[in-house]
């Protein structure tokens, strides 16, 4: 499915428990402002090269709107509305004061030197600044882009607007970044998962899991599992797929991909079909990769009985029906990946102040943030007496309806 149907779709079966008012409903889906520009640049070689650039900011009632920036080929209006409206959701969830955005540009990073990804990320730059902001929307890194792009964002703002670090976030450190951001989104996905499996009597210590990526997300979500006592069974990446019953090195994994290895030739798991990844025999399955790889074809060979969503809309709402029937947990990624979007909230903070925080003190208020995050959520589950994906929504819509109508929507 669409994954702009099936987002929308997820916020009117919220609107419709909270009894939300049919205008004030229509008003919430509707974006802010949608941005499209083009981005020609000279390549290395001394010929043009024409992309198409994105920035759909979906909400502001809350605050300032945030969202990433990602580099991928598949990059359309569609997605980036999609996720911008998810990432409304997803700070109200985690209680942080921003609204939701996102941006892209449909292009390659593989296909692009460095040199060439530079001039691409100034030239968008250029065409968004007066739209972007510390104060009104704060992009941040996604796929196919890192640290590195947001300092080129950074400095080319600054040219517009005087030195301001608080215009992005994910940024390297010497440039104003938050410690412990880097790990973030792993670490929030892990302190939600621990979160989830207490309520069930468990922990991460003994349980199996499987992991479906492993880039940023997937590889401290891996190595934080694996601390914790976790099993990590199956793992693939890009190059493939990989499987130990007896628990992959997560640690020996990561040193030899950082030596130029591929992940499919590790040698301390058997190469495995990545098609067969998904429905991998296991207690928790944490897909990290991208939207829609869970849907009506294979949920129901899906054996996993928990699901966390570490990726953004991995699950299609046909497969949410199929698991809801099998009795199959899911944790939805409006709170399950929010703990990137929360060290953000913290980064930006700190430029603000212009004090820095300690790594202890990022890590105990990202636990203490997504924590109280499952407790509210859960109190919306009894009182609307729905499943975790609508919980959090439920959770996220109220918290932006109510805003909305007290700054006076229909103004």
């Amino acid at each position: 499915m669409n994954s702009l149907v099936a987002t929308s779709r997820n916020f009117r079966q919220a609107a419709r428990l909270l009894g939300l008012d049919a205008k004030l409903e229509k008003s919430l889906l509707i974006p802010f402002r949608e941005i499209k520009v083009e981005c020609t640049i000279p390549k290395d070689d001394g010929t043009l090269a024409s992309f198409v650039g994105f920035r759909v900011q979906h909400d502001n009632a809350r605050g300032p709107m945030k969202g990433g920036i990602r580099y991928h080929p598949e990059v359309d209006p569609d997605e980036v509305n999609a996720l911008a409206q998810l990432m409304t959701w997803k700070t109200a969830v985690a209680d942080i004061p921003y609204g939701g955005a996102k941006g892209g540009i449909g292009c390659n990073p593989a296909d692009l030197t460095k040199s060439e990804l530079e001039r691409l990320t100034r030239v968008f730059t250029q065409k968004i600044h007066d739209l972007i902001g510390s104060h009104a929307d704060v992009p941040a890194p996604d796929m196919g882009t890192n640290a590195q792009t947001m300092a080129w964002i950074l400095d080319e703002y600054s040219k517009f607007h005087g030195h301001s670090p608080a215009v992005v976030t994910g940024k390297p450190l010497d440039l104003g970044g938050s410690l412990g951001r880097e790990a973030a989104t792993g670490r929030g996905v892990v302190f939600a998962t621990q979160a989830l499996l207490a309520e069930h009597g468990k922990s991460i210590k003994g349980l199996t899991f499987v992991i479906q990526g492993f880039g940023n997300v997937g590889s401290w979500a891996a190595k934080l599992i694996h601390e914790c006592g976790g099993k990590v069974i199956a793992i693939c990446d890009v190059s493939g797929a990989i499987e130990n019953p007896n628990g992959i090195n997560i640690e020996e994994l990561q040193k030899h991909i950082a030596s130029g290895g591929n992940l499919k030739d590790f040698n301390g798991g058997d190469v495995m079909d990545p098609n067969e990844l998904l429905t991998h025999e296991c207690d928790v399955l944490i897909p990290c990769a991208l939207g829609g790889v869970l849907n009506r074809e294979n949920a129901a060979a899906v054996k996993a009985k928990y699901i966390i969503e570490a990726a953004n809309h991995p699950t299609d709402p046909e497969a949410d029906e199929i698991f809801s029937e099998k009795g199959v947990l899911v944790l939805p990624d409006i709170y399950a990946n929010a703990g990137g979007v929360t060290v953000s909230y913290f980064e930006w903070v700190q430029n603000i102040q212009g004090f820095l925080w300690d790594e202890e003190k990022v890590n105990l208020e990202l636990k203490r943030y997504m924590r109280t995050a499952f407790k509210n959520i859960k109190d919306m589950c009894r009182s609307h007496d729905c499943n975790l994906r609508m919980g959090a929504f439920t959770l996220g819509v109220n918290r932006v309806a109510r805003a909305a109508a007290l700054r006076g929507w229909e103004a």
